[in-house]
């Protein structure tokens, strides 16, 4: 009964873990660009209480053990990197990627980040920047003042053209956006902000044209919304809480068998 109590305790901190998995999901259904998260579940050790290869009380051997399990862990929450929907903003400086990659986003600290989330704007020094003012890098995109803003148009392989104040009837080429490509990007790490940084598990990243060689292409004027299902999270979130109230009650069960056991002893 003892194991029994610390064996569902081990579900309640797992289905815990889960529900707030998914408050994150649902808090973030209109964050451009997230990608959800799912929780992975794994059993924790058995004891053998007789293996397989045990005599019986009959003098024959067993054909199957008898196992005592100790619970549950989260053994991971894994990062969902399926395509979300395109949402047109109309928005010239809003890109969307429809396929595989990731825009590569310069830190302060001089390390490069990596966003599904193509909602950029233009500092007052002219450079192509994240909501938080982060430049784009490899290349940096940068508009002089001659630049007219209101004709900027992303072509598919990640040119970027607009026209000039002083020649107003041919675009010019600006710059050129790449994306990165990762072996493993559910072993990229979030750091918040939309951006995630390489780590061993995920890799090096493979600098590529975007609609060369798989990967995506550039959409300008859409942005890619977040690929949270919201009936889905909901089920799982319906299912948690049920798991939760079941590892409960087994907790309470084994408490109402501990006070039985006590009272025979009176």
């Amino acid at each position: 009964m003892m194991r029994a109590l610390f064996t569902a305790a081990t579900g309640l901190n797992a289905q815990k873990t889960h529900v707030d998995v998914i408050a994150n999901n649902l808090a973030n259904v209109n964050t451009c660009g997230f990608k959800r998260q799912k929780v992975e579940f794994q059993d924790l050790i058995y004891e053998e209480v007789c293996a397989a290869t045990d005599e019986s009380i009959l003098g024959v051997e067993r054909p199957v053990p008898i196992e005592l399990g100790s619970g549950v862990k989260v053994s991971a929450t894994t990062r969902v990197f399926s395509q979300g929907q395109l949402k047109e903003t109309g928005r010239n400086l809003d890109i969307a990627i429809q396929g595989e990659g990731f825009f590569q986003i310069e830190l302060p600290d001089g390390r490069t980040a990596y966003t599904r989330n193509g909602e950029f704007h233009v500092n007052s020094r002219g450079e192509m920047t994240t909501a938080d003012g982060l430049k784009i890098a490899n290349p940096n995109v940068t508009f002089d003042e001659n630049t007219n803003m209101q004709t900027i148009v992303h072509a598919p392989d990640g040119t970027i053209l607009a026209k000039r104040r002083d020649n107003p009837e041919e675009n010019v080429q600006i710059g050129q956006l790449q994306l990165a490509v990762f072996r493993n990007p559910e072993g990229l790490k979030a750091i918040g902000n939309n951006l995630f940084i390489r780590t061993p598990a995920s890799g090096d990243p493979q600098i590529k044209s975007p609609g060369s060689e798989g990967t995506g292409q550039l959409l300008c004027g859409f942005c890619e919304t977040s690929n949270v299902n919201v009936v889905t999270e909901l089920i799982d979130m319906i299912i948690a809480q049920r798991s939760y109230e079941v590892n409960s009650r087994a907790i309470r069960t084994s408490d109402e068998m501990l006070q039985t056991a006590n009272q025979l002893l009176r």
